[in-house]
């Protein structure tokens, strides 16, 4: 019971992060979704200890388990659009195969560069 009141105050608390990312974008205008500045904020709040990862790591660790469940909603609603899928989709997978792995080059590329920081021999 302790564990399950746990994991819901955490999945609480990393919402709450979330929705004041959301208001801060509305109230700011700002042109970024309020996911994207409510994960800014959570680093922010992480890396100043305001808030402690045992806070919220087993709701995060279950959220990222549970990750391809929020998918389902976004892909059963791409058959509304199967016109421009159609006339468009080939274009599309191109877009993500490229942003893919340029996404990839620059993750490891910035790794390498973390690495050899560190003097890390491992690479």
């Amino acid at each position: 019971m302790k564990t399950l009141f746990t994991l819901f105050f955490q999945i609480i608390l990393l919402t709450g992060v979330f929705l004041v990312g959301q208001e801060l974008v509305r109230l700011l205008h700002l042109p970024v979704p309020g996911s994207v500045v409510g994960l800014f904020l959570l680093l922010i709040l992480l890396q100043t200890k305001v808030i402690k990862l045992k806070w919220i790591e087993k709701g995060g660790n279950l959220l990222v388990a549970e990750l391809l469940l929020f998918f389902i909603p976004a892909t059963v609603g791409l058959m509304n659009y199967t016109d421009v899928l159609k006339n468009y989709g080939w274009q599309i997978l191109l877009i993500i195969l490229i942003s893919t792995a340029l996404v990839m080059a620059s993750t490891g590329m910035i790794a390498e560069l973390i690495f050899k920081r560190k003097g890390d021999s491992t690479t």
